[in-house]
């Protein structure tokens, strides 16, 4: 089936649903499995009610190299052929589809719950069942002698969120890892429904908590784009701003995490520092160290005077000498070295064909950034270069987060120098209805995307999000194959995935 028969859309861009094309299932499974083998990406395939008796599925593909998307929907029943044999990338997503609506994608090779929750089905709805307990499956198992199972998780030593991994080894070699989440499940999606209200922008606030920025910034430009508002260059420059000391906080702290699971603590202790620097940044603008109540609909809520801008600047040349010297220790100490390199590594087709996104990707030679390839607000006039390394390794990924922290700076203090005059938020117009929109942010994990439906009144219909933690958790589990078990804690922080940007 050719692409023409899609719709095609910019990042942004909200459209009449009507305008969607909706193919028989035979057409609509050819056209995703030949969008990806062109090399294209699944940003998001979902299902929807359209009937008492069907769901319809939307796929939403990226197109990298062009800066588009390519939309096309289906209606189903109960039932339909499984993209994933022949579209590995859709794997994840078609399980979702199957737990939320008893929909069967027949011959998925490997079909089990990701929330473990009770169907959204209307039939099973007021139905009274048995709790569904998370990772209560069965799980993969490799047999032979010498051959033993680990299980860790999902209680963890450490103050993290709950996550099941399940190891089959022999010896000390992985042969297999399977992840399973799904322990605290909050149903953020089906609470946007009838929205937006007065606790949406608390919704996106603490999707991810550490990514309050990034969710809230994707949320807003959806808003707006729905109901056809502009927002000034003033707060756009202000919420660039924002999502790069997102990304400076997170990724520094990344650094000194990926150094003391090693053991080599002068990094470990100056990272934990220069984090809370960046943190106070985000503070020192809006009060908040995670950036609520910063990023709102129509713009921003907190504004930045010359006394600011001249104090943001000083703490930034501050931490970047400071973050060059911790990160300049890392890669000049061959102890350090000898643990990163040729440590999980993940080949740049394993990233292709499992659709990774964000570090993960761009470590493996993968260049995807929405920044560079569908920018949005600021990004549209400023520009930020994709940074990415090639080995795939745990090296790689913290390169990448070290190549990142200094373009961040950088933007930060060109968007400072030159910040517009002007206001800083307008009041928005109600959405309208019957509308489609695709809103995409490069927050500091790799891509987010969510995708908004407007009902006949205006309000929200649909509403789907995939964090970047969605795509890229299977990508650990490849990381670890063929790996020794003790490299578990550095891959996996390497990583630095999201256990709630998960479970929605």
């Amino acid at each position: 089936m050719p692409a023409a028969n899609a719709i095609s859309l910019y990042n942004c861009q909200a459209v009449d649903t009507k305008r969607i094309p909706v193919a028989g299932i035979t057409e609509f499974r050819n056209f995703v499995i030949e969008a990806a083998k062109s090399g294209k990406r699944i940003v998001s395939l979902f299902a929807s009610p359209s009937s008492p008796q069907q769901v319809r599925l939307f796929a939403v593909l990226a197109d990298d190299n062009a800066g588009n998307l390519s939309v096309l929907s289906s209606d189903v029943s109960d039932k339909y052929p499984s993209l994933t044999p022949d579209c590995p990338q859709a794997h994840l997503f078609e399980r979702e589809i199957a737990e939320q609506w008893d929909v069967v994608p027949q011959g998925h090779p490997w079909l089990k719950p990701v929330r473990f929750h009770h169907s959204y089905s209307t039939g099973r709805d007021n139905k009274k069942e048995e709790p569904i307990l998370p990772s209560v499956m069965d799980f993969f198992k490799v047999e032979g002698e010498e051959i033993h199972e680990v299980a860790v998780g999902p209680v963890h030593a450490g103050i993290i969120e709950p996550g099941h991994f399940r190891f089959q080894c022999f010896g000390e070699n992985v042969l297999n890892l399977e992840i399973s989440l799904g322990y605290q499940h909050r149903g953020v999606e089906r609470a946007m429904i009838g929205g937006p209200d007065k606790r949406t922008l608390h919704y996106m606030e603490t999707l991810a908590g550490d990514t309050s920025i990034g969710h809230t910034t994707a949320y807003c430009q959806l808003a707006e784009s729905l109901s056809g508002s502009n927002v000034s260059p003033r707060a756009q420059s202000l919420r660039g701003i924002a999502l790069e000391l997102e990304r400076l906080a997170n990724h520094t702290g990344d650094l000194g995490a990926l150094a003391g699971d090693i053991g080599y603590l002068p990094t470990s202790s100056f990272c934990g520092r220069i984090r809370g620097d960046f943190l106070n940044m985000t503070a020192l603008i809006c009060g908040s160290r995670f950036g609520r109540g910063l990023v709102i609909p129509g713009g921003v809520g907190f504004d930045v005077n010359k006394q600011h801008s001249d104090t943001l600047t000083e703490k930034l040349a501050r931490a970047l000498k400071d973050v060059n010297v911790a990160a300049d220790l890392l890669w000049n100490t061959s102890s350090v070295l000898a643990r990163f390199e040729e440590t999980g590594v993940v080949q740049p087709e394993i990233c292709k064909e499992l659709g990774l996104v964000g570090i993960p990707a761009r470590a493996s030679g993968v260049e995807i950034d929405c920044r560079f390839n569908f920018p949005a607000g600021i990004y549209r006039f400023a520009q930020i270069p994709i940074s990415g390394w090639h080995t795939g390794d745990v090296f790689a990924r913290a390169y990448v987060r070290w190549l990142e922290v200094q373009r961040s700076i950088d933007f930060i203090n060109d968007q400072l120098n030159t910040l517009p005059e002007g206001q800083i938020k307008t009041n928005i117009k109600p959405a309208l209805p019957g509308k489609f929109c695709v809103s995409l942010v490069e927050g500091w994990r790799g891509e987010i995307c969510h995708v908004g439906l407007t009902g006949p009144d205006g309000r929200l219909s649909h509403y789907k999000i995939v964090d970047p933690s969605f795509h890229n958790w299977t990508g650990l589990a490849m990381a670890m194959r063929n790996q020794q078990i003790s490299d578990f804690p550095l891959c996996n922080k390497s990583f630095n995935l999201s256990y709630c940007g998960y479970d929605l």
